[in-house]
């Protein structure tokens, strides 16, 4: 062993002890007979240069030092006091592995026993004799040869492990933090490596593997508090599950693995606590050491990996998901991720993973029942999984979350109904999930809201969805979320009306679903006006409800809505206010169509006067609207809205409040919001000078009706012809491209 303790000229190890010395001084003890051979021969044993070969029988020790035919110590005493004296134990580790360079596994398994059965013997603590053997490993490992040298001196390790395993760890344990830590010194992560090594070493025993891991695990569960000792801890995990194979070892407490390491994240994303720091972390709050997070980020990828769960960890990657795991306010967001992937391509852990869930969720542990909480909201996603349970006693409990002080139990609480929402056989249950969710819609939290508004939107995907329970109800808390200052918010509430429209389509095409109609209608405007949300989310989202909308109530408007949310054109809004307000009063479609009229007047009964002065209201709203794009797109619209609507739809007074707001925004700081808004107020002042005395009567007989359109004496500005008023013109805004076809008169103006 070149280049070792052991040189040529040495005739005894340092302190004057040999592992032979050492067992016959513990026969002698036991009243043993010294050497007695055995009948069963071992291999020869291929001795250290220096070191003189020995055929060992199992009487005697695998290997024998050349002092090995030196009388023994005359006592047990004697022999005490001259073993223990400083780098004996390293160099009888170290010569143990020399002399084992030939042996075989019976003859590891020999030595192993030997060396125990004397420290054993010395009547001191096991844990700090082992620690002396490991150490001397641990300093004499990176000076040996690779191949079959090295390889001896780990299988003295392994073997060691078998029946000391707790030693073992508890030794290596101080020597295993990360190598890169920025504090270790070269000689600190020199010897991290040798450890990394040596972990991997034992890795690779399949005798000894599980009860390492097990070690390891509780290593790092009693490691409250001290941070070094669980990132060592966590690091030795990541270095074993790294070896091919070694996850097998963990069968049986995979699950308790899996969840310690992602309960280990929320700890470090929390980081040091005092009662009066904040228990929701926002984003300006630190999170946990890169090193610490990676080591254990890194020890579940190789969990997972190993397992054959390779998509999980591509999932997690793609979704940034590991990236939210150690974030110190999208820690629970990563845990859902990950159950999800779990969900979909590691299903034969589930049923483990929730049974050792549910103990954890009263857990006293704030890290550790958050995290089993959302762990078990996301398990819900798996049908099976969640039939493991009593689907009362999951409401139960999701219920008993919404009473929950703590914002983020309630926000997992929602996320579970939205699960069970998506699982069949839950239509029984909808009188006890809408209550929750639909009072959440008016919490603070935005994840609160969110959840709520997801959870609504797959009701409705279900099959005998409540379409008209759900209109009645959400008509009052819904039209408020559309001007959410929460851009989230605002994106998921005009989505939600969408899916609610697609799904009531048929009613309202048939002039049924009346609150679901009037709900449209009260959300037109904001519709409207958010194509031009600086949320591209939100103007997206209203870009697509609009669309619902044309196609159920068949305003054929698809192609101007497609136009305004896209481009600045106010030609194709024009025709929008048009075709909405500028007809008068309509009469039911199923008293029209028996009297035959033309295809023209059918048309008129989408149209909705009476809808005018709500329409000038909510638009007015928007004149104060902190994004300019929205002020002057309400501005214009108004300006429209005034062209269009005939003097007996508005009132004096609405008309006074307009032209006050109007007025005010001609000190706006946008250019184009000026501009915008003293062009509507022309349109404003025109419309007040035609405004006449209201009618006796606004409703025609149908005959009469009928006998106008034949003569086509019914006009677009009201029951009476009055004086035209010229259409407005805008200057080009600044916030959109000018549509091409509007300057090309590809469109027409109306």
């Amino acid at each position: 062993m070149a280049g070792g303790v052991w040189g040529r000229g040495r005739v005894a190890p340092v302190g004057g002890l040999t592992l032979t010395a050492l067992a016959e001084g513990i026969q002698g003890i036991q009243g043993q007979p010294l050497g007695s051979p055995s009948e069963d021969p071992q291999p020869d044993l291929a001795a250290e240069p220096g070191c003189a070969g020995a055929t060992h029988t199992a009487g005697s020790v695998p290997c024998s030092p050349p002092s090995a035919q030196e009388p023994a110590p005359e006592g047990p005493s004697q022999a005490t006091q001259s073993s223990w004296e400083d780098g004996a134990l390293a160099d009888l580790a170290l010569y143990t592995a020399g002399c084992m360079e030939e042996a075989g596994y019976a003859g590891t398994q020999e030595t192993a026993l030997t060396l125990s059965s004397a420290l054993e013997a010395q009547g001191e603590r096991l844990e700090n004799q082992v620690q002396a053997l490991v150490c001397g490993l641990l300093s004499q490992v990176p000076s040996l040869a690779e191949g079959r040298p090295r390889r001896a001196a780990l299988r003295v390790l392994s073997a060691l492990a078998l029946d000391h395993a707790r030693d073992v760890v508890c030794a290596l344990l101080p020597c295993s933090l990360p190598p890169d830590r920025p504090a270790l010194t070269l000689p600190l992560a020199h010897t991290s490596r040798t450890a990394a090594e040596l972990w991997r070493s034992l890795s690779r025993n399949q005798r000894v593997n599980g009860q390492v891991l097990v070690q390891l695990l509780w290593a790092l569960k009693g490691a409250a508090g001290l941070q070094l000792d669980a990132l060592a801890a966590t690091h030795a995990l990541g270095e074993m599950l790294t070896v091919s194979g070694c996850v097998g070892a963990t069968r049986g407490f995979y699950p308790h693995l899996l969840l310690v390491l992602v309960t280990q994240l929320h700890k470090l994303a929390q980081g040091p606590r005092t009662p009066d720091s904040p228990k929701v972390w926002g984003p300006s709050h630190r999170g946990p050491p890169h090193s610490h997070a990676s080591c254990a980020v890194e020890a579940l990828k190789a969990l997972l990996t190993g397992d054959g769960s390779r998509m999980v960890v591509t999932c997690m990657e793609q979704a940034g998901g590991w990236r939210r795991l150690v974030g110190a306010h999208t820690h629970l967001e990563g845990v859902l991720l990950l159950a999800s992937a779990m969900v979909a391509h590691a299903d034969h852990h589930l049923r483990g993973l929730f049974a050792d869930l549910l103990p954890r969720l009263r857990s006293p542990d704030y890290a550790q029942r958050l995290t089993a909480m959302a762990f078990f909201t996301g398990l819900l996603q798996s049908r099976p999984t969640a039939r493991l349970l009593r689907e009362e006693a999951i409401l139960e409990r999701l219920r008993a979350w919404q009473g929950d002080p703590e914002p983020t139990v309630r926000w997992l609480g929602l996320l579970g109904l939205g699960h069970l929402a998506l699982n069949r056989g839950k239509v029984r249950h909808v009188g006890t999930l809408l209550p929750a969710l639909l009072g959440a819609l008016g919490e603070g939290d935005t994840r609160l809201v969110g959840a709520a508004l997801g959870a609504l939107r797959r009701l409705l995907l279900r099959p005998r969805a409540p379409v008209r329970l759900l209109s009645s109800e959400l008509r009052p808390r819904l039209p408020p979320l559309l001007d959410d200052a929460r851009d989230s918010v605002r994106a998921s509430a005009v989505g939600l009306l969408g899916t609610l429209v697609r799904r009531g389509r048929g009613g309202l095409r048939l002039g049924l679903r009346g609150p679901l109609r009037k709900l449209v209608l009260q959300s037109l405007v904001p519709l409207l006006l958010r194509l031009h949300d600086s949320s591209r989310d939100a103007a997206e989202s209203s870009e697509w409800t609009l669309a619902r909308c044309d196609q159920a109530l068949r305003w054929g408007l698809l192609e101007e809505m497609v136009t305004v949310a896209h481009y600045d054109s106010p030609e194709a809004l024009s025709r929008v206010c048009h075709r909405l307000v500028s007809q008068g009063t309509p009469a039911p479609v199923h008293l029209l169509q028996p009297l035959l009229l033309p295809q023209a007047l059918l048309s008129q009964v989408q149209q909705y006067p009476s809808c005018v002065p709500t329409f000038l209201s909510q638009t007015q709203g928007y004149l104060r609207s902190p994004q300019g794009p929205l002020r002057r797109a309400a501005a214009v619209l108004i300006g429209f809205l005034a062209h269009h609507t005939s003097p007996s739809c508005v009132s004096q007074d609405l008309l006074d409040s307009l032209m006050q707001d109007l007025g005010q925004l001609q000190s706006d700081p946008e250019p184009a919001v000026v501009s915008a808004a003293h062009v509507s107020a022309q349109q404003v002042a025109l419309l007040a000078r035609t405004l006449e005395p209201p009618h006796t009567s606004r409703l025609l007989s149908l005959h009469l009706l009928a006998r106008l359109a034949r003569l086509g004496t019914l006009t677009h500005q009201g029951h009476s012809a009055s004086p035209a008023r010229p259409l407005p013109v805008y200057t080009d805004s600044p916030f959109q491209r000018r549509s091409l076809a509007d300057r090309w008169g590809c469109l027409g103006a109306s």
